[in-house]
């Protein structure tokens, strides 16, 4: 394995459900006098919330005021903002059932009982629920928000946005900046959270299977030639892709596989005259049979469903190689799910949510984390699920790997062909299927952001083609 870090001390990212976080927090509790871990916590906010001010003294915040220990961080943060000389307000949604002694300090220290955001306001903190809370905001929280223009500051998560899924089922806060305490939780990765901030309070978390790489992880992990190395030795991607109707994706596909690493790549297919124009050092043939050696095999991007296009799929599948199924490969491979089975090599499927749903026979909902789980349990494979935030998951494992490109430039045609034609180069490499998934995954979304920003800096649409023209660029960014 290229990655893992001991502890959560490294660049990579973890992420804890509720449960694990207040088994965390219970001896800490249990060690400090009462307040003293949420007043550390509130600290750790109103830093980050002072930073966003710029300046303290003059500005105005309104802490939006939950019951329990959420509303209490908030009502502490705007307490050690109004010490500062800020001016604070508060709305506290349910006063009889507000933390007292957050509240009685909040009031010593000159803060106002309000009851809507002061129009004044220039920053809101949304302390209304936590992470025990669930379902949207409560209309009259919903109001408040709504009625205010300032920038928010969430408190652990957006209320109203699900913890475990970072789905939203109504009303809801949509912040500038999340601050979370201890530990990142999947709401984090998954939902609209802004920026995140993490403070530390000493909680002491181990590594989680829910994860996300960070580029320090995938410059660890991407293969880089040696003083020993030649061409072969570096991996050689074998691409079956394209077809008359659809030569775009074959040249997408294997024009990723040279950007990814300097192994070598074969193309096997119909599109073989317009690939080698493209990318004169690609080895070409009109067939898979006579593609010759190679260690890891991309099959389906712009292929077709057709016989032909299922035979190419049925012979990389029964080769003891890894093997990349993507778009149409996918499409052949959800009427014929017996082609996988019992394979022992590595199998990669990268379904965007319509393919998701002719493989697993239903969308993959809210809960996108546990679906994708189980669709590579049910194929014996490892599944890339493609989105804004990429959930990549292997069968029978706890490690889940997450990508939030933060920015949605990769939506747009012909992106998949590059990220498989970047995976199949990982894998012909000797990565991992989620290695090889997870770490082009980030180079893929690094490269559209990118592509969006050049020349830039104000992103502006971009296309495959330019995604793929700024795949040297993000790596270099990153090695």
């Amino acid at each position: 394995m290229c990655f893992g870090y001991p502890r959560n001390l490294g660049p990579m990212r973890y992420f804890y459900s509720a449960d694990a976080i207040r088994d965390a927090e219970a001896p800490l509790l249990a060690s400090l006098p009462d307040g003293v871990l949420m007043r550390r916590a509130a600290f750790g906010l109103a830093t980050v919330i002072a930073r966003e001010l710029g300046t303290v003294a003059g500005r105005t915040v309104c802490a939006v005021v939950g019951s329990g220990d959420n509303g209490g961080d908030a009502l502490w943060a705007a307490t050690f903002l109004r010490r500062r000389g800020a001016g604070a307000s508060a709305v506290l949604l349910k006063p009889e059932r507000t933390h007292r002694q957050a509240l009685a300090a909040f009031r010593r220290a000159g803060g106002r009982i309000v009851e809507s955001v002061p129009a004044e306001t220039d920053l809101v903190i949304d302390g209304v629920v936590g992470i025990s809370g669930s379902g949207p905001l409560r209309p009259d929280a919903a109001a408040i928000f709504a009625g205010t223009e300032a920038p928010v500051v969430a408190v652990d998560l957006p209320s109203g946005v699900d913890v475990h899924t970072g789905a939203t089922a109504g009303a809801h806060v949509t912040p500038a900046v999340t601050v979370t305490f201890g530990g990142r939780k999947p709401v984090h990765a998954l939902g609209d959270c802004g920026r995140v901030e993490l403070v530390d309070i000493g909680l002491d978390l181990a590594p989680s299977g829910l994860r996300a790489l960070d580029a320090a992880d995938v410059a660890a992990c991407w293969p880089v030639p040696g003083p020993d190395d030649d061409k072969y030795t570096q991996g050689v991607t074998g691409v079956m892709a394209g077809s008359a109707t659809y030569p775009g994706a074959a040249i997408l596909s294997t024009g990723a596989a040279v950007a990814a690493t300097s192994g070598m790549v074969r193309y096997a297919g119909t599109a073989a005259q317009e690939v080698v124009s493209h990318w004169p050092e690609v080895i070409a043939t009109p067939s898979y049979s006579t593609a010759g050696r190679v260690q890891a095999w991309v099959v389906g991007p712009g292929l077709g469903t057709d016989d032909t296009a299922a035979a190419a799929l049925v012979f990389a599948l029964d080769t003891d190689l890894p093997v990349l199924v993507d778009a149409d490969g996918l499409t052949i491979l959800s009427a014929h799910p017996d082609l996988v089975a019992g394979r022992s090599a590595p199998t990669v499927l990268t379904p965007h949510a319509g393919e998701f749903e002719r493989l697993a026979g239903s969308p993959p909902g809210d809960d996108r984390v546990a679906a994708t789980r189980r669709l590579a349990d049910r194929f014996g494979a490892t599944v890339l699920l493609k989105g804004n935030v990429t959930v990549i998951a292997e069968p029978g494992a706890d490690s889940v790997y997450l990508n939030a490109a933060g920015n949605s430039w990769a939506a747009t045609a012909g992106s998949g062909d590059v990220l498989s034609g970047v995976i199949g180069a990982l894998l012909a490499a000797g990565r991992s299927p989620a290695e090889a998934a997870a770490a082009a995954a980030f180079v893929h979304a690094r490269a559209a952001d990118l592509s969006a920003r050049d020349p830039g800096p104000a992103p502006a649409p971009t296309s495959a083609s330019r995604i793929l023209a700024h795949l040297r660029t993000a790596l270099a960014s990153i090695l």
